[in-house]
């Protein structure tokens, strides 16, 4: 870069950066308030809409990571050339008016194309938010920069199952009311209007306050989709390793998020707001603890010397991952299970930080945004599409019987985590042979 660009793009401040990536958080927690809050309500909307838990498993997986995946690779095209703060504002308006047209949704399919709306409007924020902080934070304090981001998942995820159990709670047996405009709603229903809402005050925030000074580089300076293409396949031996592992990661993730509502209301006859309160309290200490120890570790391998730092600290939680996940749903009884639930949410969020540090830390700075998206189309697709449509066909077609969808994430839970970590192991020779770009 000339003196000229430094010039007209100083470093950034610290206070600064570290707000955009509080933002960022936020609006991260607010995707998967979003996202998450599905999974609390599967019994009401399943009642509802008479629909079977394979069908369910198509309006919280597919119908979301359908055009999250597939729209992922055009929006980071445009992250990698114009403003990334107005691209997640955009992003963050779409999926809170989707949010809140499901509350509006009569029947199976209006939710279909709401979940669709939800998944096209935060296919905007990662790719973005990752390319944004890796230029923000130098590489030896970006695993902790990513891990706050990513602490975001389970922040919303948490909150998710409090408010929809809050909302479900204070309700209680009233099946429907009537809304102003809306007219007569179900329960249920009303819970995405709360969470759905909020965001629209989010995205004029983000439009206003950050700004892409940062980027450091032209527009017109971004990869050809060809030449994205050409770097993964000259890296094969990583990217087989590093988007298959994680992918597989994310895969048992989504399971337990998914299902284990089903599993604590089916199994040990939890109601929904109680579901929702120890969901909430697991995923906000096990899964931000986790993120936050993996970033720690991440950032310890590095001081360390090792050029395999993030791969080695997504396997760490890859391998512990197998135990809880394998057992908890042979548990005797509720005391025993809910620690195993908290050790798998724990090691299960590992990746979320250290997957996006590996990627930012060797992919050049005019592809970052795109190498991201096209492992959060197979994280998404993959990880939470099918992976989640597969333990439910397992409990709906295997066990056949409901009360057994515990043992079906056990069981595809399970066998992810292990397959994940003989990836991960296989990819981190690779991995430190590579030019490290941050």
């Amino acid at each position: 870069m000339t003196s000229d660009a430094k010039a007209n793009n100083p470093p950034p401040s610290r206070a600064y950066a570290w707000y955009v990536v509080i933002l960022c958080m936020i609006a991260y927690i607010f995707s998967f308030v979003d996202r998450q809050i599905l999974a609390l309500l599967i019994g009401p909307i399943r009642k509802d809409l008479d629909i079977t838990d394979t069908q369910f498993s198509l309006l919280h997986g597919l119908a979301f990571s359908l055009f999250y995946a597939t729209m992922g690779l055009p929006i980071a095209r445009l992250a990698d050339r114009q403003s990334r703060p107005l691209i997640i504002s955009a992003g963050v308006f779409l999926w809170s008016l989707a949010t809140v047209a499901t509350g509006l949704g009569k029947n199976f399919a209006h939710i279909f194309l709401a979940r669709m709306g939800v998944g096209v409007g935060e296919a905007a924020l990662s790719p973005a938010a990752y390319s944004m902080i890796a230029d923000l934070f130098p590489k030896e304090k970006l695993g902790r920069a990513l891990a706050v981001y990513s602490i975001g998942t389970f922040i919303g995820g948490g909150l998710a199952y409090l408010i929809g159990g809050a909302v479900v709670g204070l309700v209680g047996d009233v099946e429907s009311m009537a809304l102003p405009i809306v007219g007569e709603i179900r329960t249920w229903q009303i819970v995405f209007f709360a969470v759905g809402l909020p965001g629209i005050l989010l995205a004029i925030i983000f439009t206003f306050t950050v700004h892409d000074r940062a980027r450091g580089r032209q527009k017109s300076n971004s990869a050809t989709l060809a030449e994205v293409f050409a770097f993964i396949r000259g890296n094969r031996a990583f990217f087989v390793a590093h988007y298959g592992g994680f992918t597989l990661c994310a895969l048992a993730l989504f399971g337990l998020m998914s299902w284990t509502p089903a599993y604590l209301t089916r199994v040990h006859h939890l109601t929904t707001a109680q579901t929702g309160l120890i969901l909430g309290l697991i995923l906000l200490v096990s899964n931000v603890g986790g993120v936050l120890a993996s970033g720690f570790l991440t950032d310890h391998f590095e001081r360390a010397g090792r050029k395999d730092a993030s791969m080695r600290a997504g396997l760490v939680g890859a391998m512990c991952l197998v135990p809880p996940i394998a057992l908890f749903s042979s548990a005797p009884n509720l005391a025993i299970a809910l620690p195993l639930i908290a050790l798998a949410f724990f090691f299960a969020s590992f990746p979320l930080a250290t997957s996006a540090a590996a990627m930012q830390i060797v992919s050049p700075p005019s592809m970052r945004a795109q190498i991201s998206a096209i492992f959060l189309f197979f994280n998404s697709f993959i990880g939470l599409a099918l992976g989640g449509t597969v333990i439910a066909m397992t409990t709906d077609y295997v066990f056949r019987n409901d009360a057994m969808v515990g043992a079906s994430v056990s069981l595809i839970g399970g066998l992810a985590a292990i397959g994940a970590a003989l990836l991960l192991r296989g990819g981190l020779k690779p991995f430190a042979a590579m030019p490290h770009m941050t």
